[in-house]
């Protein structure tokens, strides 16, 4: 891949984000139109378009991470029943990334968010504040 993702552009610090946690080959922050509160985007460092093209070392650096987000979510939102992952790779094809969010019901898991709705960057924050490592 040539072209930096979007992704690529939050991890070198270029487009700012609310970052709750980093190590040498994941990055995880919030998503600024979540599917629920504490909606958790965890992308690896290294841009690949699909998860499975990952490096057996960076894709379980990434399912790592993956796990540390869903416990701390659950300690963050512990009156939501579950915490879902989701990769589907529709958002941004050209960065393999995971969604990591708190819920309770099927409804919820499958919510599309507004996308032209503005972030609020006040709640966004106070939120990776509890949930940054």
């Amino acid at each position: 891949m040539s072209e930096a993702s979007i992704f690529t552009k939050i991890i070198n610090g270029e487009i700012p984000c609310h970052k709750v946690y980093e190590d040498d080959r994941t990055f995880a922050f919030l998503d600024i139109h979540p599917i629920t509160p504490g909606h958790v985007l965890v992308v690896p460092k290294q841009q690949v378009g699909f998860v499975w093209d990952l490096t057996d070392e960076d894709y379980h650096a990434l399912m790592e991470t993956v796990r540390k987000i869903g416990k701390k979510l659950r300690e963050v939102f512990p009156e939501k029943d579950r915490v879902g992952v989701m990769i589907e790779g529709l958002d941004v094809a050209d960065h393999a990334h995971v969604k990591v969010f708190a819920f309770d019901a099927g409804g919820e898991y499958r919510h599309i968010p507004d996308m032209n709705t503005e972030p609020d960057h006040a709640v966004l924050a106070e939120i990776a504040k509890k949930l940054a490592f």
